[in-house]
């Protein structure tokens, strides 16, 4: 959950998102080395009265300052590719939430347990606790085991939205007509929000997502409750 005046990302709950964040944290070292290079090299250069009429070229030095870009962007690229295949690899899951945008909710089904479905729009604000956080709490909480691989299926049924939680390191385009997976794993219980990313009308900014994450056992509850 994002709090007041943080600037860094939310806590992680899921292996993608950690992952993500050591990507972030492994680039920024190499942006702040970069920048201090240069920043010495264009100081030492401004400041330095000697010079050298006679030197006309050296191709050593062009050497080096063309290769070694080249072996910066090399070290950036190879861990950003396996992080993108990363995030389309779906091992093995053991269930599957389908989850469906409209304009302006999101609609979400188990078909591994008698297609249970249900709806979640924004709970309004007349209805809200104290406690609540504005714009993210909604009338029905989608329930997740945690520590179990689950197959995330979205898509949509009117125009374009985007499923995101941004600690799980999650957004997926809901397109019309088009299912996108995404494979989950909750690390921890708890409630993770998140909301539709992608501009989907008036009233695009009322459409949150709140995640309970849970035991398997209660999990398993929950669903025979449902049921009933």
């Amino acid at each position: 959950m994002m709090t007041w005046s943080n600037i860094l990302f939310q806590d992680s709950n899921s292996p993608l998102m950690e992952q993500l964040i050591f990507f972030h944290d492994y680039i920024f070292l190499v942006i702040i080395l970069t920048t201090i290079f240069l920043t010495y090299l264009l100081s030492t250069t401004s400041f330095n009265k000697l010079c050298n009429r006679s030197l006309i070229e050296e191709q050593t030095l062009e050497l080096v300052w063309t290769t070694l870009p080249m072996f910066i962007l090399l070290l950036i690229a190879f861990p950003s590719i396996h992080l993108l295949y990363l995030m389309d690899e779906i091992t093995k899951p053991s269930m599957t939430m389908k989850i469906i945008g409209h304009q302006w909710y999101w609609s979400y089904e188990y078909p591994d347990f008698h297609n249970k479905e249900m709806n979640s729009y924004m709970k309004l604000i007349s209805d809200s606790n104290p406690t609540d956080f504005r714009l993210l709490e909604v009338n029905n909480q989608i329930m997740v085991p945690y520590q179990i691989p689950i197959r995330l299926i979205v898509t949509s049924e009117d125009v374009l939205h985007s499923w995101t939680v941004p600690s799980l390191g999650i957004k997926i385009d809901a397109i019309p007509g088009r299912l996108n997976q995404m494979g989950l794993s909750m690390a921890r219980p708890g409630l993770y929000y998140g909301q539709c990313s992608e501009i989907c009308g008036i009233n695009h900014s009322f459409m949150p997502i709140c995640i309970e994450s849970t035991t398997p056992k209660s999990f398993l509850t929950q669903i025979q409750i449902m049921d009933n």
